[in-house]
């Protein structure tokens, strides 16, 4: 089987198309602060949820960026890493 660009995109070592993955820890905590930041909308506990959510993302998108399985994951590892430094300086 060749290995073309279309399949390093998009396909992970055994040959599945993979754009999305079960949400590994990172995320999982990512959105859980995140929400609980809607709850938690003032004090000194919406800096820390706050504070933790941006930590789990970029975490995530570190990991994606240099362990994700196919070019996808890597790009939208970098694409959210880009996002929050934008979101961040703004």
């Amino acid at each position: 089987m060749e290995n073309t660009l279309i399949d390093k995109t998009f396909r992970d070592s055994n040959g599945n198309i993979v754009l999305g993955q079960m949400p590994n820890p990172p995320l999982i905590l990512w959105i859980v602060a995140s929400l609980l930041t809607l709850v938690f909308t003032t004090g000194k506990i919406n800096i820390v949820l706050d504070f933790l959510a941006n930590g789990a993302l970029f975490t995530w998108a570190w990991m994606e960026l240099f362990q994700g399985v196919n070019y996808f994951r890597r790009a939208l590892g970098l694409a959210v890493l880009i996002g929050m430094i934008a979101y961040k300086i703004q």
